[in-house]
């Protein structure tokens, strides 16, 4: 009974609703149709005048073509480095400098340290200038001066020991031509006296012959260990220090020669009276009987000064 007063209230409110669904769809408004849209055909577009054409571009020239990049420099090979190794080995040494180094020799006495080369040769310039040399291995300047004067040509030469007592030259030069004059035989003497030869011709000679120009000496003697004047017991002879040479002769430029035996006129006068000073003796014709054919000059040292005669 209670089953039947329930289902059938649910039927009538089933009812109910249907009818008001059915009511709501008929009087709901309807969408209205779209409009019907007309698509309006375009026109082409005009062909582009001829005249607005771009012209064409004029043939460039060809690019230049691009520099090769620069590759990094790569490292060597262990190959080629193995291949160099060769060549920068040492060459092997002689046998006879291991020889000089063996039985317990120390390497570096094989070779002089610098030091002791320096030593030898002198200091540090004796390459240059030959200190600590001997005399004789002293070569001359390689242009012929001698005696720190660029007017006196010649060279240098051994030390000379006397073979008697009181003969001998320490240093002496052998000289063969002075400030333009040569020497007809090449002097041997101390180089003083060399100098003391080369003040008489400025300050003598080349005064005294004037336009006759005085060329060359004519040399009679320079160093010989003798006595004076060879007399036996005497004392020696300058000519035996080697600070005395012997003027026999002058020749001149136009090919005469003047010799003190037969030609002692007023211009060799004069050179020898010019002497005195220069020299610390000076002797010639009417001085003693020894020097009638020569002019003597030597640079002996007077207490009381020159002895000129």
């Amino acid at each position: 009974m209670r089953f039947g007063v329930v289902g059938a209230l649910c039927l009538w409110s089933f009812l109910l609703a249907g009818g008001a669904v059915a009511q709501d769809i008929a009087t709901s408004p309807r969408p209205l149709p779209r409009p019907v849209l007309t698509v309006q055909p375009v026109a082409p577009a005009p062909a582009t005048a001829p005249g607005l054409r771009p012209q064409a571009r004029p043939e460039a020239a060809p690019a230049p073509a691009p520099a090769p990049a620069m590759t990094e420099a790569l490292p060597p090979s262990p190959g080629m480095l193995a291949a160099a190794v060769p060549l920068l080995r040492p060459m092997p040494r002689p046998e006879g400098l291991m020889r000089g180094v063996q039985g317990g020799a120390d390497m570096a006495s094989a070779f002089p340290p610098p030091a002791a080369e320096r030593e030898r040769r002198g200091g540090l310039f004796g390459g240059l200038f030959g200190g600590g040399r001997k005399r004789e291995e002293r070569a001359a300047p390689a242009d012929g001066f001698v005696c720190g004067d660029r007017a006196i040509r010649g060279e240098e030469l051994a030390r000379i020991a006397g073979k008697v007592k009181g003969c001998g030259i320490e240093a002496p030069v052998r000289v063969t031509q002075v400030d333009g004059i040569r020497l007809t035989t090449p002097a041997t003497i101390d180089c003083p006296t060399a100098i003391a030869l080369k003040d008489w011709i400025n300050a003598g000679v080349r005064p005294a012959f004037g336009r006759n120009e005085v060329v060359e000496l004519r040399i009679a003697a320079s160093y010989i260990c003798r006595t004076r004047n060879n007399r036996p017991g005497a004392k020696i002879s300058e000519h035996g220090r080697g600070k005395a040479v012997d003027v026999s002769g002058f020749i001149l430029a136009d090919g005469r020669e003047l010799s003190v035996a037969r030609d002692y006129n007023r211009q060799m006068r004069r050179a020898h009276r010019a002497a005195c000073g220069i020299f610390g003796t000076t002797l010639g014709p009417g001085s003693d009987g020894y020097h009638e054919d020569h002019l003597h000059f030597d640079t002996a040292s007077h207490g009381n000064g020159p002895y000129c005669r």
